[in-house]
């Protein structure tokens, strides 16, 4: 006897994604989609769609892009920790940029604006008092200054947020793998990363 399975629409997967996005936890989301749509998905399923998300972009390329706003901060995967980088346009809050690495150093410093001119062009850059950043912006030939005010506040607002997701979500699955290479924190940051900026340019 073969039993055939229902495939997800992806109109669900989106509906799906959306409400996780919102803040909802894997379960709530299984339920949520049960009850409105009549869809019924394990909260397993619903984890698996998150690492299985393609985002069309992470950042909108045809937008005028001000200046980069980047700044880096600790997250916990499982029983360590890692640097999470975050770059983000100042006006239209778009987040141009993920990147995760276990060590902070120069090289990294540098790689990081780096694959940023190469979709976005060259940019002023914005940063807090971290000695790194100017050296590789001078290598790179980017103008840099420190962060104002108002460019702290939009960064440290945006990692807060960032920060906190990825406790909730490593609290349901963290990771037991050792050495391991961490793309399934890849994988939420750039769905997380796709459904902000959706939001932010429909706001």
């Amino acid at each position: 006897m073969i039993i055939k399975r229902n495939r997800t629409s992806s109109l669900d997967i989106d509906h799906a994604l959306y409400l996780y996005f919102l803040g909802l936890s894997t379960r709530s989301v299984s339920k949520a989609i049960f009850h409105l749509n009549k869809v019924k998905r394990s909260h397993v399923a619903i984890w698996k769609w998150i690492q299985k998300y393609t985002p069309q972009k992470i950042s909108i390329k045809k937008k005028r892009i001000s200046e980069f706003i980047i700044d880096e901060t600790l997250i916990k995967v499982g029983p360590e920790y890692i640097w999470l980088w975050v770059t983000i346009e100042p006006e239209n809050r778009d987040i141009l940029a993920l990147s995760i690495s276990k060590e902070r150093n120069m090289f990294v410093a540098e790689r990081f604006p780096d694959g940023l001119i190469k979709i976005h062009g060259k940019h002023g850059v914005s940063t807090d008092g971290g000695t790194w950043y100017p050296q590789a912006c001078r290598f790179l030939k980017l103008k840099h200054h420190i962060h104002s005010s108002l460019e702290k506040s939009l960064i440290e607002r945006t990692m807060q947020y960032l920060k906190d997701r990825t406790e909730s979500f490593d609290d349901y699955f963290p990771c037991r793998i050792k050495n391991c290479r961490l793309k399934h924190v890849s994988n939420w940051l750039n769905m997380f990363s796709d459904y902000h900026n959706k939001e932010v340019n429909n706001a």
